[in-house]
């Protein structure tokens, strides 16, 4: 199935200044930033990196689920349905995932 193109489009200019790679994964896209998964789009929605402190939190918002592709839930991973990053929402989510990617980078040198 593909992936939805214009939110595609929104995470690279997002993610413009981070200097971003982007990859084709899990049928859809996925946005690097620091050699790391930051963001990305599976099909309509928006996969986010948060702290894993941060994931049951974050699940209580509005559109927001675990992100789940195989059976296995990651802790640290969201996936946010249109309704939870409509508008000024988005930018909320592109804030998290590049905090989450930075908490993740550093805990790994």
């Amino acid at each position: 199935m593909a992936f939805n193109e214009k939110l595609s489009s929104q995470i690279r200019e997002a993610l413009k200044s981070h200097k971003a790679v982007e990859k084709k994964m899990f049928g859809g896209v996925a946005y690097m930033v620091s050699n790391k998964m930051c963001m990305g789009v599976n099909k309509d929605d928006l996969m986010v990196r948060c702290t894993p402190e941060q994931t049951d939190d974050l699940l209580r918002e509005k559109g927001v689920r675990i992100f789940d592709l195989s059976g296995k839930p990651m802790k640290g991973w969201l996936l946010v349905a249109a309704e939870g990053y409509a508008g000024k929402a988005f930018d909320k989510w592109v804030k998290v995932a590049v905090e989450g990617n930075k908490s993740v980078a550093s805990k790994k040198k």
